[in-house]
């Protein structure tokens, strides 16, 4: 299955990597990949392999899911055709909290104890998706974990995750991508070197040289 997405997320250009012209992340960080999962949303083929897989690994991992909840904005598309496949009752929570009407951060018909699974599309180290798992706590909600398309595999994301004690998959991530992508062609060996280092220490512009 990682592999399956790997090439289908190559071969639609929602993944560049550009060892030699990085790419530059608003956080500052000197990035080789650039990952766009929005554009899986344009390509049916693609988009089914992928909600497939996103929808099988809840169903394995989580079989007792009573609700799917997406991130804003990237998740909520998935998590609604997820949602869709499984049968199951969707909502999302909000970048902003609204400031008018009932002022809701989460949107859907949610309770108490309610058993949910969040829908991310891409992690990298984890900060904005772990506040999405706090404010459905707050709220009274059972977060059994977070399913994702694509995790860049960062020692940082492990670290967040661990530390608000919530569990993740993936459905394909870094590791497995820059390996498709030497196998297919698009990096060389020398490419491979450099984003592997890359991934070391992202912060660390080393890698470049």
């Amino acid at each position: 299955m990682k592999i399956k997405v790997a090439k289908e997320l190559l071969k639609i250009n929602a993944v560049f990597l550009r060892p030699n012209e990085p790419f530059t992340w608003s956080s500052g960080i000197k990035s080789p990949i650039y990952c766009d999962n929005r554009l899986t949303l344009s390509y049916p083929k693609t988009r089914d392999i992928i909600e497939d897989a996103l929808a099988k690994t809840v169903q394995e991992k989580y079989p007792e899911a009573m609700m799917i909840i997406g991130t804003a904005t990237a998740g909520i598309a998935h998590a609604a055709l997820v949602a869709d496949i499984l049968g199951l009752p969707m909502g999302y929570v909000r970048g902003t909290t609204k400031t008018h009407g009932r002022n809701n951060a989460i949107e859907g018909l949610v309770k108490k104890g309610m058993k949910v699974v969040v829908i991310e599309d891409l992690i990298s180290t984890g900060g904005s998706c772990v506040k999405v798992v706090e404010i459905l706590r707050e709220a009274g909600l059972d977060v059994l974990g977070v399913v994702s398309i694509f995790t860049y595999n960062l020692l940082k994301g492990f670290e967040t995750f661990k530390n608000s004690n919530t569990e993740y998959h993936s459905i394909t991530n870094y590791d497995v991508l820059v390996e498709v992508a030497l196998e297919q062609g698009y990096i060389s060996e020398h490419d491979l070197k450099k984003l592997h280092q890359w991934k070391i220490n992202p912060r660390d512009e080393s890698w470049m040289s």
